[in-house]
């Protein structure tokens, strides 16, 4: 009776407004990078520079260790707002530079580099928080809410940028974005996260330096978290980048999809990203880190649909079949990646201690982003070697599946939850003691 009544507590005011403010200032960042990278195409005409522009732009996330040893010395709710008040500085200073004329591409690519810098710094004190906001048995769903806002950002954010360059222009559409980063940080501003101020020794660098080594240190030490982390990247590895290069090439080259309906699988696509992260607190009751690997095998199994939908046989048959077929293979699998991604993540808050939890995120995140586009290169070469046999990169992810489900079978078979606690226990203990 008691457990049932946990579950019903209602989200902290708090925490509404954290995602509330992370809602207008995701949005807001998304809609300016994607305005700000088509003025510079049409500025220059250049594809290869847009796509330059978009790539250099992500490296700063690489950095998001410092942001996590920043929103664990300091506190978290004030950098919320610093940053979002950054970024509306930043667009500020954009804005004056255009009204003197066409601003050149360098500055455009350091516009971008900022915004990017600043979400670097930005999200390891929001999933920092996140613990700090909400109960325990609410930490799935409030994480699932904050991944949904922001793959929401990412789709919405082609679609309205479009439009509103189109129609209104870039000028316009940086004054809603400064307005977004402005009205965030206000809005967070009445955010309550409770900190306790540690002791600092020797001057800020040498500390952060010295709070990053103990993340790292902490990350290598702990099997479960380090576990997580592999395989975190692992799937970062196999599956994230099969959507980003093999999806467009699959609907566009391979099965030839008219615009509409090649946008319409896109959409499903990034929907089912969206729908897995927002039904995880339902789904989280039902999943352990022991079983993990019997999700891993579901999702491999329904690659081999997809790899059936690639068949020259499957594609005879016609366009709709095959395309029917794949997006019906690939949204329970987009929502299942998403569900174990923030699972896995949430069990790294949970056993992490808060003054660690900032540097430990983002190192797992870090490690996970670069994995990513290796995928991405991997991906771009197999399908290159193999485009008369798209199945077979399918086939190969496939093998690739069940290898890790095997991994994970092992990493967690023998897992005992005592044993978690008592290591997070004896942390905790140490740093009570310094």
């Amino acid at each position: 009776m008691i457990q049932n009544n946990v579950k019903r507590v209602p989200f902290t005011r708090s925490f509404q407004l954290l995602i509330l403010g992370q809602m207008i200032s995701i949005l807001g960042s998304a809609l300016l990078r994607f305005g700000l990278s088509l003025y510079a195409l049409d500025l220059t005409g250049r594809a290869d520079i847009y796509g330059t522009l978009y790539a250099v732009s992500s490296i700063p996330l690489l950095l998001s260790p410092i942001g996590g040893a920043i929103a664990d010395r300091f506190n978290r709710r004030n950098l919320i707002v610093l940053f979002d008040f950054g970024g509306g500085i930043v667009v500020l200073g954009f804005m004056l530079l255009l009204a003197a004329g066409d601003a050149p591409v360098v500055v455009i690519g350091i516009v971008m580099v900022l915004l990017s810098l600043i979400s670097a710094m930005y999200q390891p004190a929001v999933q920092a928080s996140i613990p700090q906001l909400v109960h325990k048995s609410q930490l799935e769903q409030a994480n699932g809410m904050v991944n949904g806002i922001g793959a929401l950002a990412q789709m919405a954010a082609p679609v309205l940028g479009g439009i509103l360059y189109g129609v209104l222009g870039l000028h316009t559409l940086m004054i809603g974005s400064g307005i977004a980063f402005l009205l965030s940080a206000l809005m967070q501003l009445f955010i309550k996260i409770p900190f306790v101020k540690r002791e600092q020794k020797g001057n800020i660098v040498a500390t952060l330096a010295a709070d990053i080594k103990a993340g790292m240190a902490y990350v290598v030490q702990r099997r479960p978290i380090l576990k997580a982390m592999v395989l975190a990247a692992l799937l970062n590895f196999i599956l994230t980048p099969f959507f980003v290069v093999g999806g467009p090439i699959i609907l566009r080259v391979t099965m030839q999809s008219s615009d509409t309906l090649y946008g319409v699988g896109m959409g499903i696509v990034e929907c089912s990203t969206i729908l897995g992260a927002l039904t995880i607190g339902f789904f989280a009751k039902k999943m352990q880190m022991s079983t993990l690997y019997r999700w891993l095998l579901v999702m491999a199994a329904w690659l081999l649909p997809m790899s059936l939908s690639l068949t020259p046989w499957m594609l005879g048959l016609g366009y709709y079949p095959a395309y029917m077929l794949f997006m019906a293979s690939v949204v329970p699998i987009a929502m299942a990646l998403t569900m174990i991604s923030i699972f896995v993540l949430t069990r790294v808050q949970k056993q992490t201690p808060n003054e660690l939890l900032g540097k430990v995120m983002a190192i797992i995140m870090a490690v996970a982003q670069i994995a990513a586009p290796v995928g991405q290169i991997v991906y771009g070469e197999l399908f290159e070697m193999f485009s008369l046999q798209v199945y077979i990169p399918a086939l190969l992810m496939f093998a690739a599946l069940l290898l890790t489900a095997w991994l994970t079978k092992r990493f967690y078979q023998n897992q005992i939850g005592e044993e978690e606690q008592d290591a997070r226990n004896d942390v905790e203990k140490r740093y009570r003691k310094e």
